[in-house]
């Protein structure tokens, strides 16, 4: 038994050395396409549980740039009109996650073939839109404490 504890033990000694320089040579390029699918099955199912909040930001939006008579009237539409687009890519990007897709890719005006975004803003409320703190983010709760 001892001797197999002891060659067990020099196995592992000699893994554990090998190891490092078997890490270090590889570089990934670009994320997992693993982390890009979840990526796109995250965002539909975003898109399909918060597409109605894109009313409300489309009518503040032309509120802002064009005044009030604008955003009782072509914000209203233009709202509806953000919500049933928003909700269709969540279902398009939900059916088809395991699936990359023509012109999804980071680089601008790309044939290639990927797993981003359809509707640019990827996601329904970012940093930027956020202006007023309209939503909190997890980071400013975990400063406040």
């Amino acid at each position: 038994m001892t001797m197999w504890k002891k060659m067990i033990f020099g196995l592992m000694i000699v893994f554990a050395l090998g190891m490092p320089s078997v890490l270090q040579a590889q570089e990934p390029l670009e994320p997992p396409v693993v982390d890009q699918i979840f990526r796109k099955l995250g965002r539909g199912i975003s898109n399909v549980a918060f597409g109605v909040v894109e009313f409300p930001f489309t009518v503040n939006r032309v509120n802002f740039e064009e005044g009030g008579f604008a955003a009782c009237t072509y914000g209203v539409i233009r709202g509806v009109y953000d919500v049933l687009v928003r909700e269709i890519v969540g279902i398009v990007e939900i059916l088809t996650f395991l699936a990359p897709l023509p012109g999804c890719t980071d680089i601008p005006n790309s044939p290639a073939w990927g797993y981003g975004p359809l509707l640019k803003p990827e996601w329904i409320l970012t940093p930027a839109q956020n202006k007023y703190n309209f939503v909190y983010f997890i980071e400013d709760v975990i400063e406040a404490q």
